[in-house]
């Protein structure tokens, strides 16, 4: 395969904590060690906290341009995304003009999008486009109500539509998100390709960080990862709160950060559930296997604009595994396709805590066959060629 030069934007990138910044950090990994050069424009880091952590971190034969140094983000989820939008497309517009003289493929991570909406007209059209779709943001501007979001939902799609379109082969994460996108922007069916995110840990604990945490005279129910929006925060938090009062001797945690984290913390009054930030990186597969139940939310109605990309790791972990999703969603698919354990297609708290009762009696649970369609369905190797072939 000829070597390629490539040009990899995203706001979210190493050492941020969060699991879309490792899944961009693993990616260009990758495409480094199949002998490519990778070039990265990305901001120092900022989430979940949404507070600039600056930072010089490199990794080895990869030239990482940052930017967003200097950025102070509001509380307001609305003004700050607005904030990121606009800055991270003024630090690519700047600095695009000088690095495209030697790119044969640039992959623009979406969302944001404003950012490749207006490097589009000066972009060299000998340049191949790879998208790589994270979120459909309409999915989730169609849940909310009032004038504001209306006009927001108009010019998400204007520019999603744009950006796709423009696109020489778009790779969205799931069945679902493809075909969504495939209808909502009149996308031509051959450059929409599906690849599911891949999985980044191996399924072994090679630390013992989290005991005092873990302790054994518990049984420990866990969400770990961002918490915005889409994982319907506050159904959780009660959902928690319900579960508590009718489970002996089980603890409930939430491993996250950010303002949604912070205002639940200080809310929270109930013993039985606790607040933990985010564990470094070499705990992740510790703390996976010291869960008794890790739990995947997606808030109602929002299935189509993402998967969740802790899903193949959580798989190549000895892990029980609760997912909350739209009834047909492709989670809900797959979960039943495969025989998978366990998912549910309601936020209703008396069957979700009937399901929490037989994962935490059942003796001895058997992961070999989570592990194995980890390794079927979630491979890098093929993300990699999806994106170069």
């Amino acid at each position: 395969m000829t070597k390629k030069s490539i040009l990899f934007i995203s706001p979210f990138f190493y050492p941020e904590p969060i699991s879309t910044g490792k899944f961009n950090t693993d990616m260009v990994l990758a495409l480094k060690n199949k002998g490519h050069k990778v070039t990265v424009l990305c901001f120092h880091p900022f989430y979940p906290k949404w507070k600039v952590k600056k930072s010089n971190a490199q990794l080895d034969g990869i030239t990482i341009i940052r930017g967003g140094g200097n950025l102070k983000y509001t509380n307001k989820t609305v003004i700050r995304r607005v904030v990121l939008e606009l800055s991270f497309t003024h630090f690519v517009r700047k600095k695009i003009k000088e690095l495209q003289k030697e790119i044969d493929i640039i992959i623009p991570v979406f969302p944001p999008s404003l950012m490749f909406y207006r490097i589009l007209p000066i972009l060299n059209k000998e340049i191949k486009k790879v998208g790589m779709v994270h979120d459909l943001q309409e999915i989730y501007a169609k849940e909310k109500k009032g004038i504001q979001h209306k006009i927001i939902r108009f010019f998400i799609h204007k520019v999603e539509k744009k950006v796709f379109q423009s696109c020489d082969r778009l790779i969205f994460l799931s069945e679902e998100m493809g075909e969504a996108a495939e209808h909502h922007y009149q996308l031509k069916p051959s450059k929409v390709k599906v690849q599911y995110p891949f999985a980044t840990i191996l399924p072994k604990k090679n630390t013992n960080d989290l005991n005092h945490i873990f302790t054994n005279e518990y049984q420990h129910i866990v969400y770990s990862g961002a918490l915005g929006e889409k994982q319907n925060p506050q159904g959780l938090y009660r959902l928690f709160n319900y579960s508590s009062k009718k489970l002996e001797n089980v603890i409930f945690h939430f491993f996250s950060q950010g303002n949604v984290f912070d205002i639940l913390k200080k809310e929270n009054n109930n013993p039985k559930i606790q607040f933990h930030n985010l564990v470094a990186k070499e705990n992740i597969e510790e703390l996976y296997q010291k869960s008794d139940i890790q739990i995947i939310p997606q808030l109602k109605g929002t299935s189509k604009g993402s998967l969740p990309s802790k899903l193949p790791n959580l798989l190549n972990s000895n892990c029980n595994i609760l997912c909350i999703t739209d009834k047909g969603s492709e989670i809900d698919a797959l979960f039943k396709k495969y025989n998978l354990k366990t998912v549910v297609t309601t936020w209703n708290e008396e069957l979700i805590l009937n399901n929490f009762k037989i994962i935490l009696e059942t003796k001895k649970p058997c992961f070999k066959n989570q592990q194995k369609i980890s390794s079927q369905l979630f491979s890098i190797h093929t993300m990699i060629n999806t994106i170069l072939e």
